[in-house]
């Protein structure tokens, strides 16, 4: 697992503050068909140490890669003291990605018998699923993943226009309730991608999270899915205690 220690963090840290000023060396950061890459051990240094219903992915630059840093959150939202951060770099997609959704559907069928067990009535009802949360439709997070392969440097660029490099993205807050639940088999590819915000009127740059696992897809009378709740960018969706700022 690689790990970052608190110099290095911080490091990290300053280290894209200062490539989202620069539109070529932000380009260059988030080259086509990269993702993040969760492995199994970091979903469980996630699940020990993680107190809070969402935790923080920070964004950093690592030898010069693009890197999504784990922080764990108390149950007030505060950044847990840890000694060590693990951390995913950004790197190419090396496999087909299969986004999966299954959907059960329940048939009860009734039949009445009379009291001289002749039938009088018969019927059947088909119940639609039911669905776990948090997840996505499929289609939705394929149109986000796509819509951010092709329009991400036209969203950088559009904020270096308005000078405005600051409300670029420094970190996100991702539901944890899955990784909570998670067992040791469970790992994670991350893609960025767009979603539109009710609240902001225009599109937000978000994390997609698509788990794998060895038991997915054995049936069930729920909708099985493996696209998680994307993350929320701060800035602008920053919370208290940062207020949004880097420290």
């Amino acid at each position: 697992m690689n790990n970052l220690n608190r110099e290095e963090y911080s490091m990290a840290l300053e280290g894209w503050i200062m490539a989202k000023q620069d539109i070529k060396r932000t380009a260059e950061l988030f080259p086509p068909n990269y993702v993040f890459n969760l492995l199994p051990e970091q979903v469980q240094w996630l699940k020990k140490n993680n107190s809070n219903k969402e935790f923080c992915a920070e964004i950093g630059v690592v030898q010069g890669r693009l890197t999504m840093i784990l922080c764990p959150l108390d149950d007030k939202g505060n950044k847990i003291s840890v000694g060590e951060f693990p951390y995913c770099a950004f790197e190419p997609l090396e496999n087909d990605l299969r986004l999966t959704e299954i959907q059960t559907y329940t048939v009860i069928k009734n039949a009445l018998l009379s009291k001289d067990m002749r039938k009088i009535d018969n019927d059947s009802d088909t119940y639609l699923p039911i669905t776990n949360q948090p997840i996505m439709e499929q289609d939705k997070a394929v149109d986000s993943i796509e819509s951010w392969q092709s329009n991400n440097q036209d969203w950088f660029y559009a904020q270096f226009k308005e000078g405005k490099s600051k409300s670029i993205f420094n970190k996100f807050y991702v539901p944890s309730e899955k990784i909570s639940q998670a067992d040791a088999d469970l790992s994670f590819v991350c893609s960025f991608g767009f979603k539109y915000s009710e609240i902001y009127q225009k599109q937000l740059p978000a994390l997609v999270f698509i788990a794998f696992h060895k038991n997915l897809g054995n049936g069930s009378v729920e909708t099985i899915s493996n696209t998680y709740d994307w993350a929320k960018p701060c800035p602008p969706v920053c919370k208290i205690p940062d207020f949004g700022t880097d420290e």
